[in-house]
């Protein structure tokens, strides 16, 4: 274990009296409305299904320890010459992390962030543009709204100043002390897509007039897309409980993770206009109205954040889980059953990045009001792919 043992056992016992509640009394979660990452298996929830194939081949190193001591680490970008840039979900700073020796400098802060509960500065995207345009895009809490804006990236002025005023492009986006959702990232359309959630409001999912609960497809500038189910809409897909992990696949296939309530978590492959169920079905078991995940997981194996594509497969960051998942594809369908890599060795794992070939970047979440921090929390580690 790469965390104090004693971390680890108050953690559970913490867990095993707070199952199906929030892990702070004062983040304000209703009785039956489990966080983003403190769900509990239901004992009748159905076992997983049978195993059509042997799990995937292969595993993956730990290689490096790129940077040490972040605070709420949440969001994490990649800049064309291979930095890191990290948001703080809870102090609503951006540092850019070195990928060669893992220096650190401040950037600055995002103002407008209101921090609390599962809200704040979360996810960060670099602009397609970026080598003339210099624009950061960040997903973010504030005392009335989730937002999306975008922040130029000046290194020629001081340390802890170089990020710009914000300029909105989308705001809206509904807040709540749960289920902010705050994924971001363009795709290889240029377009920019997010991830919501329903802010603890499970009926916002199934009402097409609101951005919680979705996919949103949209312009770098914040406008809707031509090709997205409604002209005049940013919504992609629908159905959605808390949608915090985006990837494309080789091909270009568009790939999210969610999270479940107290049965089931879920992979899933975005399609527009799609409607993946939330809050009538979690899971498998739709029906014809509904589009089923890729994969599904007991809440107590993930609680799935960040994902991403790499060597085949997509990856996926647990948080109660405490594990890293390997999901290997033949195209649109699983090639093995999921395995699992690392489980309980980092503790909570929030973000997971491509970094080129057999590599990735991955991001520990002990820091935040669940966690259970050790020497060095939290912390990016390099992984090798083999």
């Amino acid at each position: 274990m790469h965390r104090p043992a004693l971390g680890v056992a108050l953690a559970a016992a913490v867990l095993a009296l707070t199952a199906g509640c929030s892990s702070d009394g004062s983040r304000g979660v209703l009785p039956g409305t489990p966080s983003e990452d403190s769900a509990a298996s239901s004992p009748a929830a159905a076992s997983p299904t049978a195993p059509s194939a042997p799990p995937a081949r292969g595993s993956v190193d730990v290689v490096s320890t790129l940077a040490e001591d972040l605070e709420s680490p949440w969001g994490v970008a990649v800049l064309p010459g291979g930095d890191l840039l990290v948001s703080s979900r809870d102090e609503g700073t951006v540092t850019r992390v070195s990928a060669e020796d893992g220096t650190t400098t401040r950037l600055g802060s995002v103002p407008g962030v209101a921090p609390g509960g599962e809200g704040g500065l979360l996810g960060l995207a670099v602009s397609p543009d970026f080598a003339s345009d210099r624009m950061v895009y960040a997903y973010f809490t504030t005392a009335s709204d989730n937002r999306i804006a975008r922040l130029l990236y000046d290194e020629g002025r001081p340390e802890g100043r170089q990020l710009g005023a914000p300029d909105t492009v989308l705001r809206g986006i509904p807040k709540g002390t749960i289920h902010n959702g705050g994924r971001i990232a363009f795709g290889p359309d240029g377009m920019l897509y997010a991830g919501t959630g329903e802010a603890g409001d499970r009926g916002l999912s199934q009402d097409r007039e609101s951005l919680g609960g979705k996919i949103l497809r949209m312009t770098p500038d914040g406008e809707p897309v031509h090709g997205n189910p409604e002209a005049d809409s940013v919504v992609y897909s629908l159905g959605h409980r808390n949608v915090q992990g985006l990837a494309w696949d080789g091909d270009g296939r568009l790939w999210a993770a969610e999270f479940g309530q107290n049965t089931w978590d879920e992979l899933n492959l975005i399609e527009p206009g799609a409607n993946y169920g939330w809050p009538e079905v979690e899971g498998r078991g739709g029906g014809a109205d509904f589009t089923d995940p890729v994969a599904q997981w007991r809440t107590s194996e993930a609680s799935p954040s960040g994902i991403a594509w790499a060597e085949g497969s997509i990856w996926m960051a647990g948080l109660r889980g405490e594990r890293l998942w390997r999901i290997p594809l033949a195209g649109a369908e699983p090639s093995a059953e999921p395995r699992a890599f690392l489980e309980e060795e980092y503790g909570r794992l929030r973000t997971v990045v491509a970094a080129g070939g057999d590599r990735l970047w991955l991001v520990t979440s002990e820091t935040d009001t669940r966690g259970t921090p050790g020497p060095g929390d939290d912390r990016i580690l390099g992984l090798r792919v083999r």
